[in-house]
């Protein structure tokens, strides 16, 4: 193992005993490390999470490539995709020496692929084999683990399914329960569309959360401001932001302040820019590509007058072959920060 994460000394808890949680959703060929080292940048509260890895992929592939991350990422919870209990234990057990702070087991997931593996959303078919899950997981966990879900599938009606689901869990001893406040519909619907075409019950999550008052409970789904998100956090215990926030990465800069309660302070653009560099250099040096890096940040300082030719020049010069960290640099100069929001041509 080459981790270079430091190990968290079993803290555990530590992310769900200070209050209110304010947390980046996983997602599937976005949240790769580069993408969490960013956002960290931005914002050294919120908790971030990985792409959902299955957990046969830890078992039999390149582990090192797979769960491999930076310690500036903490707090960082894995999230794991499977249905077999011992493959899941055994999982956690192996991700246990690279010391995250939290394992998280899918059960929202729409695609296609994930319902083949018989894992993700379809799982909510089948609340007594997720309740194995973690179970299992627990046995094996030194850190809390903890389940993400939606409020249904199909014809399911959430309002019997979601009670039951939750009461499950929260037996099985999962730490945390973070809700989708959708269905999935898994005929019929692209994961794009499950993301945006059934309607958002909030009040079944807040309901949920009244009648578990002693279970962490976040929601997800469709919240797109802090100020949402802080509205969301009057009922609930925690707020996930997905693709609102790493598409309007900006947002991420009020996180600590708006949501932690953090002194105030200004964002060090100077510093943010001079950091991807440094690490788009010492990734370019190992044989990487800078778009690995920069795909991640094209979403940043929307709303800002030069957004428009900031993402211009990350678009078109960082997929280049031989890009170098000089084109973060002239990005960050496309854009007239001093002004402030003012929106661009």
């Amino acid at each position: 193992m080459t981790s270079t994460a430091e190990k968290p000394g079993n803290s555990g808890f530590s992310h769900y005993s200070n209050g209110k949680v304010f947390a980046v959703a996983p997602m599937i060929d976005w949240t790769d490390t580069f993408c969490r080292r960013f956002h960290r940048l931005l914002t050294r509260n919120a908790l971030l999470y990985t792409e959902m890895i299955v957990a046969d992929a830890i078992l039999h592939g390149k582990r090192d490539r797979l769960l491999d991350f930076d310690a500036s990422e903490h707090p960082l919870a894995l999230q794991l995709g499977g249905s077999d209990p011992h493959k899941l234990a055994e999982a956690v057990r192996i991700a246990s020496d690279w010391g995250y702070d939290e394992i998280n087991l899918n059960v929202g997931c729409p695609s296609d692929r994930v319902q083949a593996g018989t894992f993700g959303a379809c799982l909510m078919r089948e609340p007594e084999t997720v309740e194995a899950c973690i179970r299992a997981m627990k046995t094996a966990s030194s850190v809390p683990v903890t389940v993400k879900c939606r409020i249904g599938v199909d014809d399911q009606q959430p309002e019997d399914v979601l009670p039951d689901f939750l009461k499950r869990m929260i037996g099985a001893g999962a730490d945390a329960i973070w809700v989708h406040a959708r269905k999935a519909w898994l005929k019929g619907l692209s994961p794009k569309e499950n993301r945006e075409v059934p309607p958002l019950d909030y009040a079944l999550v807040y309901r949920m959360r009244e009648e578990n008052p002693d279970v962490f409970i976040g929601i997800n789904g469709g919240i797109t401001t802090l100020e949402d998100a802080s509205e969301h956090l009057k009922h609930v215990d925690g707020v996930m932001l997905g693709r609102a926030a790493y598409n309007n990465a900006t947002i991420l800069t009020g996180v600590d302040s708006q949501i932690y309660g953090c002194p105030e302070m200004p964002t060090d653009w100077d510093a943010i820019r001079d950091s991807m560099m440094e690490q788009a250099a010492r990734h370019i040096a190992q044989g990487g590509r800078l778009v690995h890096l920069t795909r991640h940040m094209v979403g940043l300082f929307q709303g800002f007058a030069g957004a428009r030719r900031f993402r211009q020049i990350l678009s078109a010069d960082g997929p280049k072959p031989n890009a170098g960290p000089e084109v973060i640099a002239q990005a960050f100069a496309a854009v007239d920060i001093e002004a402030g929001l003012v929106r661009s041509a």
